[in-house]
């Protein structure tokens, strides 16, 4: 006997701690983990409701006075490189593409350290040792690979881990040599996994969280056919669009609210009777 049941999961909330893209601002997050036979199923689903994976964890802010992280990601039907992100794919189109399994090497690492001590020296990630980083490489419940560019000669200058939905791919963390920014290689790396979903067929590219009036993401907006999820629905962004109040909301949704919300998706099992 086969009967459908929605996954169960136990959602939880963060301590609130310095918001790390607008100032002094605090930031939470509602969080479930990803575990067992169902782990693909859950994060295909609740990255469609602006969830995002790390490691065996699935968060999405959920802030008490702010909304102004928005889920993004890019209409691959929609997107046309501009003149400049035309430029970026000629400066490096020597790189080649490599796809890997989920498994971390020693130059990765050596990668890695390299661009936090240039671009994150005081973020969250700067102690970060090399078992740790194997950690976020390798700890992955769900169907993942790590992209590498390298030239020619084999130098490695960029390193995406990337999840694969059934509806597209997924920019988990991405790093690469930041010695020459004219290159542009996080914007690459973006407009490379766009080429591999058309080529797949799949019609979205995710992009993590973007944040309106964030310099750190102001790179997000420049793509043609980006989507935000807001107010519970994926829709274009808008030149036009207005986000102020979601950084100066009087009150937000109760964490139960915001859970009710969510939508489980459902399998199907199968029972001895």
């Amino acid at each position: 006997m086969r009967h459908t049941v929605p996954i169960a999961s136990q959602f939880y909330v963060t301590a609130p701690q310095p918001c790390p893209y607008l100032a002094d601002r605090m930031e939470r997050k509602l969080f479930t983990s990803l575990q067992g036979i169902d782990a693909g199923i859950l994060n295909n689903s609740l990255s469609k409701q602006g969830f995002r994976r790390s490691q065996n964890v699935l968060y999405r802010p959920a802030c008490a006075s702010c909304s102004a992280c928005l889920s993004a990601r890019i209409d691959v039907a929609q997107f046309q490189p501009s003149r400049s992100q035309k430029r970026i794919l000629k400066r490096n189109a020597a790189l080649r593409r490599r796809r890997n399994a989920a498994w971390a090497t020693e130059q990765q690492y050596d990668l890695f350290r390299s661009y936090l001590d240039a671009r994150h020296a005081e973020g969250g990630m700067a102690d970060m040792d090399i078992f740790e980083f194997a950690a976020m490489i390798e700890e992955t419940p769900v169907t993942s690979c790590v992209m590498e560019y390298a030239q020619p000669g084999g130098d490695l200058k960029a390193v995406c881990l990337t999840d694969i939905f059934d509806d597209g791919l997924s920019l988990v963390y991405s790093f690469f040599d930041t010695s020459q920014p004219q290159n542009s290689m996080g914007t690459y790396m973006i407009l490379d996994h766009i080429e591999m979903a058309r080529d797949a067929g799949l019609p979205y590219v995710y992009l993590g969280y973007w944040v309106p009036g964030s310099p750190k993401m102001d790179y997000k907006a420049r793509f043609k056919g980006v989507e935000v999820f807001r107010l519970g629905h994926w829709r274009a962004l808008d030149p036009k669009d207005d986000f102020s109040r979601d950084k100066n909301l009087c009150e937000s949704q109760s964490i139960s609210e915001q859970v009710a919300q969510i939508a489980m998706p459902e399998v199907t099992h199968s029972l001895d009777t």
